[in-house]
């Protein structure tokens, strides 16, 4: 029996920290349990309080340079580069994959972004441009902004990593547009893309550019 009683109050003393931890610190040691480079969302921490208190916590958190504010309500834990000692953040598209996953959406790059993606463009856009099945909104990240546009679920059925990018990447640059360097290089990319999800995209795209996405389909084919 005393045991017993040793152990209750063991229990009702454990309590009594765990209710006098801070916030602050509650929100500080769930972020620490993630890989660095890990993003958070203001909402991943309900159930520590209310939201003014979290929103105050996190802010606390930025000013000791534990975390980074990315843009509203997203924050990151950076990751240090090894080289430089300096914090690596996100990318541009780590941020919409993270904000695609909270919101259990389809996103698709399109414009002048998937041209820089496939490499037919050194162009970086201020404006990054995102097809989705989610909420259309604006995330304005520094001087840059995520552009999420509403889009039926048809044009998001695409599903090679890399026959997706170049089928928006050729939209943007239109029919008659593409030159002969572009298409080798094109050719070269989409031949690296599972047959299967490259034969499924071609059906997807435009026929102007199904001729240069079954040039890639007979180039990785076995003869």
């Amino acid at each position: 029996m005393p045991s017993c009683r040793k152990y209750l109050l063991y229990l009702r003393q454990e309590a009594k920290v765990i209710m006098k931890e801070s916030l602050e610190y509650k929100v500080l040691r769930k972020i620490k349990k993630a890989r660095g480079g890990a993003l958070f969302f203001s909402d991943d921490f309900v159930s520590f309080g209310s939201s003014k208190a979290i929103l105050k916590a996190l802010q606390r958190l930025v000013e000791k340079e534990e975390i980074v504010r990315i843009s509203r309500g997203i924050y990151c834990r950076p990751k240090i580069s090894k080289l430089l000692n300096e914090p690596i953040l996100p990318t541009v598209d780590d941020i919409a994959k993270a904000i695609a996953k909270r919101d259990r959406a389809r996103i698709l790059p399109t414009g002048a972004y998937a041209l820089n993606a496939i490499g037919l463009s050194t162009q970086v856009p201020m404006n990054v441009v995102y097809l989705t099945n989610g909420s259309a909104r604006k995330i304005t990240i520094g001087k840059r902004r995520i552009l999420f546009k509403k889009t039926a679920p048809k044009n998001l059925e695409a599903q090679g990593e890399i026959s997706r990018l170049v089928i928006q990447a050729l939209k943007e640059l239109g029919q008659g547009n593409v030159t002969p360097g572009e298409k080798v290089k094109v050719v070269e990319l989409l031949s690296k893309e599972t047959p299967d999800r490259l034969e499924n995209d071609i059906r997807l795209a435009p026929e102007w550019i199904r001729k240069i996405m079954r040039l890639a389909l007979q180039k990785s084919s076995p003869e």
